[in-house]
């Protein structure tokens, strides 16, 4: 298959934020004249505001017929009205390409996008040449809710996919792009089969998710749950998620992120980073992850960081607590030599520094012996790491590892603690 995606550099759950480095677009969005329905056709009657249904503005909601222009004209005539007007993709299966969702919505507080029934990602890769599927962009007060679905169709493109092996390598498409959003809620939403990540954050703020599933096979490649990278406010809450990759990874220069109430598994479990892999990057600060299940997961919570960082960073004040472990490989662990391909320079140790962070409250089983492992960089050892009331176990008794750490211990913990 040709595959019409430009060649980029591409790593294990890091996410490349496409044109909005500085949360600006690159492109002139004109929002001034009334939406279109396919086949230009004029904007229905009495959609100047209040709710567009996608039906009104062309759309088949067959499976087969390419409803992608109907639905971005039904959005742009919500965006171009007033007040708090409604997208409704009411029951019915809607297959489309690339839709965008752009704003700003000058004269609208709030804007709901209501999807009832499911949207399906056509399996043409040509299609995508911005490497996403369903963006939204710089939208203030976006809802997304209704409880349907939004399926990638992945099985389809995951052969494609080479990232895991190979650092250059054509990305495939996001199933869903939030960038540069602020006051966002997503609620009861599903996303299957993502071909690439289901959900991208970047250069959000105030961002809420609760009540999502979100599916794919353990072994599709880099189907990450959700990827947040320089955002802040951001909390995703009661969710069940399991995929082939991360169930949720939190890259660099993110800020007050709260996790809670996660079910995650299959997967590789919940992720700090990779971080490190880029210059400039920014620091990860205040992380909450608390109230979570894994279960058959290959890691739990994780802090992972790549050796040979060009530049130095830090991720501080993070707190994991009150998570059980179910038949999970690694359930705790910090990896500062983080490489997922066959091999990686290694001369010189990762630059990124890890200060202050608390893993409370954590128990279950492991299915790896080493059930703590607390790997810091030689170069800049992980400071003040607090291990409280820790109880995991493994059939044949768990143990912890740790180098270049300065760790402490309180209560029980189980595995007993690693001399350093």
């Amino acid at each position: 298959m040709k595959v019409g995606i430009f060649f980029i550099i591409c790593f294990n759950a890091i996410f490349i934020g496409g044109n909005s480095q500085n949360s600006t677009r690159s492109t002139t969005q004109d929002n001034s004249t009334g939406g279109t329905p396919a086949g230009g056709a004029a904007t229905p009657a009495g959609s100047g505001t209040g709710t567009f249904n996608v039906k009104d503005f062309g759309t088949k909601g067959d499976g087969t017929s390419d409803d992608s222009k109907a639905i971005q004209a039904a959005w742009q005539a919500a965006c171009n009205s007033t007040g708090s007007p409604k997208v409704v993709i009411p029951t019915g299966t809607y297959l489309t390409g690339p839709v965008q969702f752009f704003g700003p919505c000058k004269g609208v507080t709030t804007i709901t996008v209501q999807l009832e029934g499911t949207l399906k990602a056509s399996t043409n890769l040509e299609q995508y040449e911005n490497h996403d599927w369903i963006q939204f962009s710089w939208v203030n007060g976006l809802i997304l809710t209704g409880g349907g679905t939004f399926d990638g169709q992945g099985a389809v493109a995951w052969p494609y996919n080479k990232c895991p092996a190979n650092k250059k390598c054509n990305v495939l498409p996001t199933s869903l792009k939030f960038n540069a959003m602020n006051g966002t809620i997503v609620s009861g939403i599903t996303s299957l089969n993502s071909k690439f990540f289901h959900y991208g954050l970047i250069d959000c703020q105030n961002f809420n998710a609760s009540g999502l599933h979100i599916t794919a096979p353990e072994d599709s490649p880099n189907t990450d749950g959700m990827h947040i990278e320089r955002s802040s406010g951001v909390t995703i809450a009661d969710s069940t998620i399991g995929t082939g990759d991360d169930c949720i990874s939190i890259g660099h220069s993110n800020s007050h992120v709260t996790i809670t109430g996660i079910n995650c598994g299959p997967g590789h479990g919940i992720s700090v980073g990779s971080l490190g892999k880029y210059q400039n990057e920014g620091d990860v600060n205040g992380l909450i992850v608390r109230n979570c299940t894994m279960t058959g997961t290959q890691n739990g919570v994780r802090i992972k960081t790549w050796e040979n960082s060009p530049g130095a960073s830090a991720a501080t004040n993070m707190t994991f607590e009150d998570i059980v472990m179910n038949n999970v490989g690694n359930p705790i662990i910090i990896d500062q030599t983080y490489c997922p391909f066959a091999s990686c320079e290694g001369n010189a140790p990762s630059q990124v520094k890890l200060q202050d962070i608390s893993f409370k409250n954590i128990r279950g089983t492991s299915s790896t012996p080493v059930a703590v492992t607390l790997e810091c960089s030689q170069g800049i050892p992980c400071q003040n790491v607090i291990l409280e009331d820790i109880n995991l176990q493994h059939s044949a008794g768990a143990t912890a590892t740790c180098q270049n750490v300065q760790a402490k211990y309180l209560g029980t913990v189980v595995p007993p603690p690693c001399k350093v």
